[in-house]
């Protein structure tokens, strides 16, 4: 997921060309050097907190499974919690990148609730996890941010699709099962076309991109969780 962030002390700015419709906003940073992907100082902490928030998750969720039973369980679970915490940066670091190709300010930042209940949901079965997002300022079209958007739910499928080839081999490990599933899981989430989602976002962007990306991680998520249950 992506926020655009509009600072306090100043008002966003609107500027129309007199030949098209298209809008472009600015939200208080100007647009920067094309190409350049930089890390501050401040992100990686930030990104830090939340590496270790996540890798809480995957730990977590591995108990949960029932993976410490298994003989390897060393393995599986190390292996669980790389696949998550992988995948949960993949989707945020594609907005990021995406997002600063464009000459955008874009960097990830905590949340304060989001941070909390995501470290609270690692005592719980059902998890959350949602330690922050890709915050993005600058002047931007409708088109950009549409992709900006659809960069997060693309690795996710991506990442998904890759997991899942291991699945139809015969005694597939838990780990590529839960891998597919989980990462088809955030794909679909995020595109719900609702409220902050980047689904809103590529459906008022385009809504035949938002369509294909949306059946195909549907379709995932249905094939993998398949494996998980069956």
């Amino acid at each position: 997921m992506e926020s655009v962030r509009a600072p306090k002390q100043e008002a966003p700015e609107v500027l129309q060309t007199p030949s098209s419709y298209e809008y472009r906003v600015t939200f208080g940073q100007p647009r920067r050097v094309k190409g350049r992907v930089y890390f501050s100082p401040k992100e990686l902490g930030h990104l830090a907190i939340a590496v270790l928030l996540v890798i809480g998750i995957g730990l977590s969720y591995a108990f949960y499974l029932g993976a410490l039973e298994l003989e390897n369980w060393p393995v599986i679970v190390t292996a669980l919690s790389v696949i998550i915490t992988a995948s949960f940066f993949t989707h945020e670091i594609a907005h990021k990148v995406t997002a600063q190709r464009r000459g955008l300010w874009a960097e990830f930042r905590l949340t304060m609730w989001g941070a909390i209940l995501t470290a609270i949901s690692i005592l719980f079965p059902y998890k959350i996890i949602s330690p922050g997002a890709v915050m993005i300022a600058g002047p931007a079209r409708m088109d950009e941010i549409g992709k900006i958007s659809i960069a997060g739910p693309i690795t996710n499928i991506v990442l998904s699709s890759v997991l899942l080839g291991p699945v139809f081999v015969p005694n597939p490990s838990l780990v590529f099962v839960i891998g597919a599933f989980f990462n088809a899981y955030v794909a679909l989430f995020n595109l719900l076309p609702f409220g902050i989602l980047d689904g809103y976002k590529i459906f008022s962007w385009d809504k035949k991109v938002w369509g294909l990306a949306f059946a195909a991680s549907a379709a995932l998520t249905v094939i993998s969780g398949f494996f998980i249950y069956y």
